[in-house]
Parts: structure tokens; C-alpha cells; sequence
């Protein structure tokens, strides 16, 4: 794997895969995200890997896409940008079906992509420092590549609401609408970690294999080519828009969006 996202498997079987561009929260960008759609590609059909551990390299879990990478895509001609958001629809939909049990490990910021990624796997604990934010529509970009994932884990109630207003909100709201089971503190985390992976261990790999591919399969919470291509469209027909531009142009800059509207004096 790229040095952009680590990969260690363990003689118990635990794969743990780190996201590894500290230096920007490890926001995501087209290498990234290559990376990781060829690590998950691997390991999931590997018999030796039993479970899927992701975490955060550095301060933070994930931070989203990386703005720069972001206001560079809106120029891509469409072909290009188009692969760009079939690539994060698919890295997502490859994490959501994982064969194996997927484990997040959330610790400082988990932005738009970040989001994503807790609303894919199996099992999310977070540290109670965490933040969350759904904010793609903050930069005038649309969560289109992981909006099933949000409505499947935390129903559409929440997605209207946190994806809407792109409000960042605190590990304890997030464990309250169902984006991570657990809150612990820093310093028990790992050893909560330790707890769900033995409970992992004691089910048979097949059984568990085949539960969590009904689980599902008969709710209709899988993706097919079809679906994938058309969450990518409207993700980079959003991003390549006027609006996309001002609205990446704008974060870059430290200034509002030209559509804000003050609060009336």
C-alpha cells in the first residue's frame, strides 16, 4: 500500500489500516483515496485477515477532502471529475461492504469524508474530544458519495439535519443519533478495542461473514455500478458548478461564501 494510508496485519488477524497524511488531518485526495480502494481490495479477500481496525494518523481521525485537492477538481475536464467522485463512492461502498468486521477508532476532527467513513464500518468509537461535522455544502459541494451511508446509519431525520446545515457537533451528539456506539475516554479506548475484538473473535468467521452480507443485502444497503455512478455524477456536476468554485475559492480565502446572508441588524 501507498505510504498515504499504512496497513498492518497482525498474527491474530486484526488488519489496521491508517489513514497517513497527518500534516492536513488526513484529508483525503485522489492519491488517498487510490490507496485505500487498493487496500480494502486486498485485504478483503485475504483469509488471514479476520477484522478491519481504521484510525487517524496524528491529531486527528479524518478531516475530509483537502480543500486544495477539492478546488482543484472543480477545473478537471469531466471525465476527470468525474472519476474523482466514483472514486470516493466506491472507496465508501468498498468499506461498507467489507466482508469482515470494520472498526473505527475516531479521535479529533471527522468531517464530511470522515463521516462517511464512521457510517461504513461496523463498529465506531470515539474519544470524547471528537468533532463531527457533515460540511460538504459549507464549500457548496454535496455529500452525494456518502449519502446512503449517512441515511442507513443515522436515519434521515439526522442526515436532513446534519448534512443541511453542515453544524459540527460533539462526540456525545454523535453517539445520541447512532454515528458512533460508544464514547470512551482517551486512555480506556484501546482497551475498549481490545474488548470488541475479542467479542469478534468468538464468532465464527463464516457465520459472521454471511450475517453481515444479509444484514445488508435483504435491507437494500448495498450499491451496485448503477447507483455508484450516479451519486458520482451528482457529486462532480455539484463540485464543477459556479457554486462549487465560489464556495472552495471562499474557504481558501477565510471568507464568507457570496450566498451568505447576515443575521438583519
Amino acid at each position: 500500500m501507498s505510504d498515504l494510508v499504512l496497513c498492518e496485519v497482525d498474527a491474530r488477524g486484526v488488519a489496521t489500516v491508517t489513514l497517513n497524511r497527518p500534516e492536513v488531518g488526513n484529508a483525503y485526495n485522489g492519491a488517498l483515496l487510490d490507496a485505500l480502494i487498493a487496500g480494502l481490495e486486498r485485504l478483503a479477500p485475504d483469509p488471514a485477515v479476520r477484522c478491519l481496525v481504521i484510525r487517524g494518523a496524528g491529531k486527528h481521525f479524518q478531516a475530509g477532502a483537502d480543500i486544495n485537492w477539492l478546488n482543484e477538481a472543480t477545473d478537471y475536464p469531466p471525465e476527470r471529475n468525474f472519476a474523482a467522485s466514483l472514486a470516493t463512492t466506491r472507496a465508501m461502498t468498498l468499506l461498507n461492504e467489507f466482508p469482515k468486521p470494520t472498526i473505527a477508532i475516531v479521535h479529533g476532527a471527522c468531517f464530511g469524508g470522515g463521516c462517511g467513513i464512521v457510517c461504513c464500518v461496523d463498529v465506531a468509537l470515539a474519544t470524547p474530544a471528537a468533532q463531527f461535522g457533515i460540511t460538504e455544502i459549507r464549500v457548496g459541494v454535496s455529500p452525494t458519495p456518502i449519502s446512503t451511508h449517512m441515511v442507513n446509519a443515522i436515519g434521515l431525520r439526522n442526515t436532513r439535519r446534519y448534512a443541511l446545515t453542515g453544524e459540527r457537533f460533539g462526540a456525545e451528539d454523535a453517539a445520541r443519533v447512532g454515528l458512533v456506539h460508544e464514547v470512551v475516554p482517551a486512555d480506556a479506548i484501546e482497551a475498549k478495542l481490545a474488548d470488541v475484538l475479542d467479542a469478534i473473535f468468538l464468532g465464527g468467521p463464516e457465520a459472521i461473514a454471511m450475517t453481515k452480507r444479509s444484514f445488508l443485502g435483504a435491507n437494500g444497503f448495498t450499491l451496485d455500478e448503477r447507483q455508484m455512478t450516479l451519486l458520482a455524477h451528482e457529486g462532480w456536476t455539484q463540485r464543477a458548478s459556479a457554486e462549487g468554485h465560489e464556495g472552495t475559492a471562499a474557504f481558501r480565502e477565510k471568507r464568507k461564501p457570496s450566498w451568505y446572508r447576515p443575521p438583519s441588524a
